[in-house]
């Protein structure tokens, strides 16, 4: 893949919170369905996937189960949680949603709070069987992104995870990670285990030392800036000390520009390759 970079054409791997018409419309999930789009149209080959949200209508998005995808366990805590792949196609778009399932972290339930606003307790284990399971879905595609772009605090272990547990995969070997800080991230803590749960393979407890064991959106997005290749500022809201944080470590950074938002990301995509 390294040997010939510039003639092939480039694989951005996108690992979203929300996209709409899925979910209801809000910045995240705008941005979710249209710079997908957007980067398809400069020419990319892309890949999108999204949890599973209870709330997805399925019989009127026409999702579908994927079998040869589906039927893996994931352990977490010293527990099995069967992974569920489906997907959906954006038919005018010409492009493919893949979504992340489990009976146990997704279905009957509405997204990262339930019906009156309270967080999920285990919204931490949720994030790392997204994140796990868009990885191992990957894998099994036998599809070797370029870019990685993650998007939403839901996918902020995916770096992590790439640059210590899966760095010898295949599929992720030459990966450049991008993560995208957003305005709205979550108020509860995570529960206080979650650095544990977030153990995979070759990480270590070492590894996310930059984060308190009490586990904050800042602290959450810290440790995606800390493994990540370049850094993207979702909304002109976002948290200033993030971006701050992100240049400290000298991480290409884009601020956010609605109007030049697709280009910006390309390049920076182009930037991290290099």
């Amino acid at each position: 893949m390294s040997n010939n970079k510039n003639m092939s054409v480039k694989k951005v791997l996108f690992i979203t919170q929300e996209i709409t018409p899925y979910v209801p419309e809000s910045e995240l999930s705008l941005i979710g369905q249209n710079l997908p789009q957007a980067i398809q149209e400069k020419g990319r080959e892309i890949r999108t996937f999204m949890p599973k949200w209870g709330i997805v209508n399925e019989r009127r998005n026409q999702l579908h189960e994927v079998i040869r995808l589906s039927g893996m366990n994931l352990i977490i805590d010293d527990t099995d949680h069967p992974l569920i792949i489906k997907v959906a196609s954006i038919q005018a778009a010409r492009r493919q949603v893949y979504f992340i399932d489990n009976d146990d972290y997704f279905q009957h339930r509405q997204m990262t709070a339930d019906e009156n606003g309270n967080e999920y307790e285990d919204n931490g284990e949720r994030a790392i069987f997204y994140a796990r399971g868009v990885l191992e879905t990957v894998k099994k595609l036998r599809w070797c992104p370029d870019v990685i772009h993650c998007h939403g605090w839901m996918s902020a272990v995916v770096p992590l995870y790439i640059k210590k547990a899966y760095y010898d995969e295949p599929s992720f070997r030459d990966a450049k990670v991008v993560f995208s800080v957003d305005a709205n991230g979550f108020k509860s803590n995570l529960a206080p285990n979650f650095k544990n749960l977030a153990l995979l393979k070759d990480v270590t407890l070492a590894d996310m030392d930059m984060i308190d064991d009490t586990v904050n959106y800042d602290e959450l997005c810290k440790l995606a800036i800390n493994y990540s290749d370049g850094v993207v500022a979702n909304s002109a809201d976002v948290n200033p000390a993030l971006m701050e944080y992100a240049r400290s470590l000298n991480k290409p950074t884009v601020d956010f520009s609605e109007a030049d938002y697709a280009n910006a990301c390309d390049a920076l995509y182009e930037k991290v390759w290099e």
